[in-house]
């Protein structure tokens, strides 16, 4: 396989939401359920498959059908492809897929070089994933285009049309609206911030039943159905906050740093090893399985790491930082980090 195709795969699996991607996956395993007890065969498995295959690369061409048009209301400008699944899942549950289009920003924010004003800077970020992210080696007139893309779908907004933009409390997020408020700056449109997040938060947490949601993404779509069914104008940005979110964003890309946590309400860079560690810490904590030499599965500490971290990270950085930990010779490894399910690691 190409890395073209593979790049088509991933984008058309990233912009499904929780409840769209299940069903694609729970009929893979079940026609390799029937191969497996002889009740069917793999020429059957094999069509079915490709069919699979091509109807998952037709939800590239038909994301064109969320893009603004002239008769759109709302525009929703979503940070990452997760959150931009569900939120299309959201407004089709409410009839409004007519009226409401979607744009997703696809960046984590939170890593990485962030000069994307310039094509200097987009190539600087993407040589960086390259070299540090373990599937970040998109070629970069793909990247290039991409950006490109996202800038032509903003200027297709009407000018009537009201811009809702999602965010959530951690860095990837927060620096991403102040992306898209610094892309949108000199529109005319109305625009609209809303903490996804802490909406559904507010509307579904009970003393008994309480959800803390690290970022967007995690939120289902009947909960983003009842957030979106309660917008109104009591959150829109003035001139004022424009011009302050605007300058936030420059001030975030003239750092040199290529991590940034989100604390007391703003956006922090920190070391690039800030959370090594923590990585060690957990390591420590976590009891490999008896007879492994103490060798412990890199995705099991991965996993531990991102359900404990107060911070919405990823766990692409978590797993670029234990590979630098090895390169260190802090860290002993077993296998071979091609990716964090095919390695295993221990104290040295």
């Amino acid at each position: 396989m190409n890395l073209k195709d593979f790049l088509i795969i991933k984008r058309a699996t990233d912009s499904l939401g929780e409840g769209e991607l299940k069903p694609y996956l729970q009929f893979m395993l079940a026609k390799i359920k029937l191969v497996k007890q002889q009740e069917g065969t793999s020429e059957t498995l094999a069509h079915e498959l490709i069919k699979l295959y091509d109807e998952l690369k037709g939800l590239q061409e038909r994301k064109v059908f969320w893009s603004p048009v002239p008769n759109c209301t709302h525009v929703h400008i979503v940070i990452g492809e997760s959150f931009a699944g569900s939120m299309k899942q959201a407004l089709r549950g409410l009839g409004l897929e007519e009226t409401h289009k979607v744009i997703s920003l696809q960046e984590n924010y939170a890593i990485g070089p962030l000069g994307l004003d310039l094509a200097e800077g987009r190539m600087e970020r993407r040589n960086w994933f390259s070299n540090n992210i373990i599937g970040g080696l998109e070629e970069y007139d793909e990247f290039e285009n991409e950006y490109n893309e996202i800038l032509a779908k903003l200027d297709l907004i009407p000018k009537g049309a009201e811009i809702v933009v999602w965010t959530s409390s951690n860095a990837c997020e927060q620096i991403g609206l102040r992306h898209a408020v610094h892309l949108l700056r000199s529109k005319p449109n109305s625009i609209s911030l809303y903490d996804a997040c802490s909406v559904c938060e507010e509307l579904y947490n009970r003393p008994d039943a309480f959800i803390h949601y690290m970022c967007s993404g995690e939120i289902p779509s009947e909960k983003l159905r009842e957030a979106i069914s309660r917008l109104d104008d009591k959150k829109r940005l003035d001139s004022t906050d424009v011009a302050r979110l605007d300058k936030e964003w420059k001030v975030i890309t003239e750092q040199s740093g290529t991590l940034r946590i989100w604390r007391d309400e703003a956006v922090l860079e920190v070391p690039a090893d800030y959370y090594d560690e923590y990585l060690l810490e957990k390591l420590d904590d976590l009891k490999p399985l008896g007879g492994d030499e103490g060798y412990l599965k890199s995705s099991r500490l991965i996993g531990e790491a991102i359900g404990n971290c107060e911070q919405f990270i990823g766990d692409a950085y978590f797993e670029y930082r234990l590979r630098e930990l090895i390169y260190k010779g802090v860290l002993e490894i077993k296998g071979v980090p091609a990716g964090m399910r095919f390695y295993s690691i221990r104290r040295k």
